[in-house]
């Protein structure tokens, strides 16, 4: 498939037909994240869309083109971890189209329950996107419906595209974007409308290690494909045949980030810029903090693809994020059994200025003697500096204390 499938010209015919019908975003710079990254970074809000997400602009541009083609449509169908699924049942719904969707059996609940609520019939089916992608195909065969795929489709990819066309109006100076690649729709409508404004800008593709199929495909590598990753609206097996000649074409190169990584992007982003981003949504910044001296000095444009997390991941996320920050720390205190040793000890701690979260007061499960307890604590602290702080009171009250 050639990377000519989609023209610069494709994208500004889907800009004007999604006028007025999606938000065009802000993309605005970020201070604080340019002074830790040394670089001017520019984030593009795509998580305040109305489904949260990017993907409704290539769905509309789709549902668009079909309602305008006369053909008599019997409804659409689409595969999707959540956001474009919920951008195909809402815009399917405005145009009063029948939407069936295909999700992975593990979708966040969030996105099922958000994409039954714009109407849609939700069918759970596989472990992933490419088993769901199967059944979406045997649905549209049996009930004659419109396949409307998430990425590996001109129209949709030209909708996507609308982004970079808004992100260089709105910043014309920027010289480098990093983009989120699951299936590679996202970066190719980008790219492509990129490269005929500014010839001259670095983009790069950013994949979760666990998912790194467009890697794989256009380097010529083996990474090991996992199961899981908190970034699953990237969670792509197998990339697109459009989307990968356009990344060949138009893509100087992709790279791969951690699980920790995304995690660290995600917390940072709801405290920094108090904005919610999903994993794929922290993949850009994750490769900014992964790897700031290749981007230093640079203007970079990220973009928040999408804002439809999880509440209970959301939650574990910031609990181990303040972990590595040392704001939440776990001491074990060795100590003589008796009376009154645990409010000593819950009283150096107080002085230190660190608040308790949890004891675990720990007789027969320990390995000291008999006479000795071992106390578990878990601490909020202000940084690593502290806990040591908190520890080395211990200490100088006579208790043996280590974090581990």
């Amino acid at each position: 498939m050639s990377a000519a499938a989609v023209a610069f010209e494709d994208i500004e015919a889907a800009a004007a037909r999604l006028q007025g019908q999606v938000l065009d975003t802000p993309c605005a710079r970020s201070q604080t994240l340019s002074q830790i990254i040394g670089a001017q970074v520019f984030l593009k809000f795509e998580n305040l869309q109305f489904t949260a997400s990017f993907k409704e602009r290539g769905a509309l541009n789709k549902l668009t083109l079909l309602m305008q083609s006369g053909a008599p449509i019997r409804g659409v169908v689409a595969a999707s971890a959540g956001n474009h699924a919920q951008g195909v049942a809402h815009h399917a719904q405005r145009l009063g189209l029948r939407a069936v969707i295909v999700m992975p059996q593990h979708t966040p609940m969030v996105k099922v329950e958000r994409t039954r609520g714009f109407g849609a019939e939700v069918v759970l089916h596989g472990d992933g996107f490419d088993a769901a992608r199967d059944k979406a195909l045997r649905i549209a065969h049996d009930q004659g419906l419109s396949f409307i795929h998430p990425f590996d489709d001109a129209a949709v990819i030209a909708g996507q595209g609308t982004i970079g066309i808004e992100m260089l109006r709105q910043q014309p100076t920027l010289d480098t974007l990093v983009i989120a690649v699951g299936g590679g729709g996202l970066i190719s409508g980008i790219a492509t409308a990129v490269r005929h404004l500014k010839p001259t800008m670095q983009i790069v593709g950013v994949q979760t290690s666990r998912f790194p199929a467009m890697v794989n495909a256009i380097k010529g590598t083996a990474h090991v494909q996992g199961a899981s990753t908190i970034a699953e609206g990237i969670a792509v097996g197998l990339p697109g045949e459009i989307t990968q000649a356009i990344v060949r074409r138009h893509v100087d190169d992709l790279v791969l980030v951690d699980e920790g990584d995304i995690e660290q992007a995600i917390v940072m982003l709801l405290e920094i810029e108090k904005t919610l981003v999903e994993g794929a949504g922290a993949a850009g910044l994750a490769a900014l903090l992964k790897d700031p001296a290749r981007f230093a000095g640079r203007k970079v444009g990220l973009v928040l693809c999408g804002g439809n997390i999880d509440p209970l991941l959301l939650a574990a996320i910031i609990e181990r994020g303040m972990v590595r920050a040392g704001r939440l720390a776990r001491i074990r205190v060795a100590a003589r059994d008796t009376p009154g040793v645990l409010a000593r000890i819950t009283g150096v701690v107080a002085e230190a200025g660190a608040n308790i979260d949890e004891v675990h007061h720990q007789r027969a499960f320990s390995s000291l003697s008999i006479q000795s307890v071992e106390v578990e604590l878990v601490l909020q602290t202000r940084n690593p500096a502290h806990v040591q702080e908190v520890v080395a009171r211990l200490g100088a009250a006579g208790f043996e204390a280590r974090v581990y």
